[in-house]
C-alpha cells in the first residue's frame, strides 16, 4: 500500500527550504501549500503537487514590516487571495496522513483548520520566534515594535494552537523553556537555519592569507538598495577578498553610479567601480558563508547561518521591505554580539569591518555568541521520524481542549 503523502503549509522563502528538506527525508509523495509565493524549494522533490493558488506579495511576504508594505499587499488582494488558500488547504489536507506546519502564528492557523476539519494530525515546526527576541525589551521597546508583536513573542492565541498540534518544534533551547512554562510540550532539536546551510557548491579560487569579507544582500528586494551600499564598502577595503553571494538573476543587479557589471558566465560575475573589482557568485552561497572570515548582510536567515558558523555580522537597515530598522534591531537581540548594526553608509560599514579585522578577541566574542545563539545542526531527521510516525496514525485521538 502507497503511503499517504504529507502536506506541508510554509509561509516564506526560509520556511519553504525547510519545509523541502524535511520532505526529502521522507518516503512519501509530497503536497505543499505556500502561503507566499511559489514554493519554489519543493518543486524539484519527485512526486510533489502544489496544493492551491499562489499568492505573490510586493513585500515579499512582510505586510506587517510597514505601512507601505500593507498598502500594497491590500491592493494586490490579500486578503481575499488568503482566504482562498484556506480553503485550498483544507482541501488538500483530505488526502493527507499529516499535516506540517513551517512558519508562524498565521500558517499555524491556517494548518489548524486544515487539520481539524479532516481530523489529520498536525505537526508545528516554528523556525522565527525566539525567545531571545525579548531580552532586553522594555515596554518602550515593544510599543516601538507594535508591528511586530507576535513576531517577537507567541501571542495567547498561537500558544493555543500549538497545544493542540501532536508536535511542536522550536529554534533554540531558550525557547523550548519559554513555551514549556506556558504548557506547550514544544522540543528542540537542532537549529533549522543551520540545517539548511548548503554544502559548498565549488571552490571560490581566493586569495591566500587574505581575509575574506561575504556580502549578503538577501533574497528579498532589500538588495536593490543594500548591494550598492555593500560594494561602496567593499572599495574601502582594499586589504579584504569581499565575495558576493549573489542569489538574483544578473539583469537585476543594482549598482553604485559609475560602476560596471562584467558577466563570466551563469555564476560568475564582477562588479568594478571605485579602483575596486569584486565577486559576485550565484548558486554558491554555501561555499562563500564558509570561506568568510566577517560579513555584512542585510539578509534574514543568512545573517544567522554566517552567525551560527561563528562569523561576525555587520548589518544596516533599509527601507525594506525586510531588513528594517525594526527587523534590524530583533536580529541584534536574536544574535547578541555576533551582530553589529551600523549607519547604512560605506564609511561606516568599512570602519566596522577594520574594526572586527583589527581586534581578535571581539571576533573571537562574536564567534561565541553566534555558535551559542544558533546552535548547532541536527533537527530535520528528528522531525521527520516524527511525521512518519504521526502519518502512520500513531498519535493520539482525543479531541483535546477547545480552541
Amino acid at each position: 500500500m502507497t503511503p499517504a503523502p504529507v502536506l506541508f503549509i510554509s509561509n516564506g522563502t526560509a520556511e519553504d527550504l525547510i519545509g523541502a528538506r524535511l520532505a526529502a527525508l521522507l518516503g512519501r509523495r509530497t503536497l505543499y501549500a505556500p502561503l507566499v509565493g511559489e514554493g519554489r524549494a519543493y518543486a524539484g522533490l519527485p512526486e510533489a503537487r502544489r496544493v492551491g493558488r499562489v499568492l505573490r506579495l510586493p513585500s515579499g511576504g512582510f505586510p506587517f514590516g510597514s505601512l507601505p508594505n500593507l498598502r500594497s499587499d491590500l491592493r494586490a488582494g490579500l486578503i481575499g487571495e488568503s482566504l482562498g488558500q484556506w480553503r485550498d488547504a483544507a482541501r488538500g489536507a483530505s488526502g493527507a496522513g499529516a499535516v506540517v506546519v513551517v512558519g508562524d502564528a498565521y500558517a499555524l492557523m491556517v494548518g489548524t483548520l486544515a487539520a481539524r476539519i479532516n481530523r489529520r494530525p498536525l505537526l508545528h515546526v516554528q523556525p522565527l520566534l525566539s525567545a531571545q527576541y525579548l531580552e532586553g525589551l522594555d515596554l518602550r521597546g515593544t510599543l516601538r515594535e507594535l508591528n511586530a508583536l507576535g513576531a517577537n513573542r507567541p501571542l495567547p492565541y498561537e500558544l493555543r494552537l500549538a497545544r493542540r498540534a501532536q508536535a511542536v518544534f522550536v529554534r533554540d533551547a531558550a525557547t523550548q523553556a519559554y513555551y514549556r512554562r506556558r504548557g506547550v510540550p514544544a522540543r528542540f532539536a537542532g537549529s533549522f537555519a543551520m540545517d539548511v546551510l548548503p554544502a559548498p557548491e565549488r571552490e571560490l579560487h581566493v586569495p591566500a592569507g587574505r581575509p575574506v569579507l561575504a556580502l549578503l544582500p538577501g533574497s528579498r528586494d532589500d538588495h536593490r538598495e543594500s548591494l550598492s551600499t555593500m560594494l561602496r564598502a567593499a572599495a574601502l577595503l582594499p586589504q579584504v577578498t569581499p565575495v558576493v553571494a549573489w542569489p538574483h538573476p544578473w539583469a537585476t543587479v543594482a549598482l553604485p553610479s559609475g560602476w560596471t557589471l562584467e558577466v563570466a558566465s551563469d555564476t560568475e560575475a564582477t562588479a568594478r567601480g571605485e579602483g575596486a573589482g569584486v565577486s559576485l557568485q550565484r548558486g554558491a552561497f554555501g561555499a562563500v558563508a564558509r570561506a568568510a572570515d566577517v560579513a555584512i548582510g542585510t539578509a534574514g536567515t543568512a545573517n544567522e547561518q554566517l552567525a551560527g558558523l561563528g562569523v561576525p555580522v555587520i548589518a544596516f537597515a533599509t527601507r525594506g521591505p525586510q531588513y528594517t530598522a525594526g527587523f534590524a534591531r530583533r536580529q541584534g537581540r536574536l544574535l547578541g554580539a555576533a551582530l553589529q548594526v551600523v549607519d547604512a553608509h560605506p564609511a561606516a560599514l568599512a570602519a566596522a569591518v577594520n574594526g572586527l579585522l583589527e581586534d581578535p578577541s571581539r571576533r573571537a566574542q562574536a564567534a561565541v555568541a553566534g555558535l551559542g545563539r544558533i546552535g548547532p545542526a541536527g533537527a530535520l531527521p528528528v522531525i521527520a521520524a516524527e511525521i512518519e510516525v504521526l502519518a502512520e496514525g500513531v498519535w493520539p485521538r482525543h479531541p483535546g481542549p477547545a480552541v
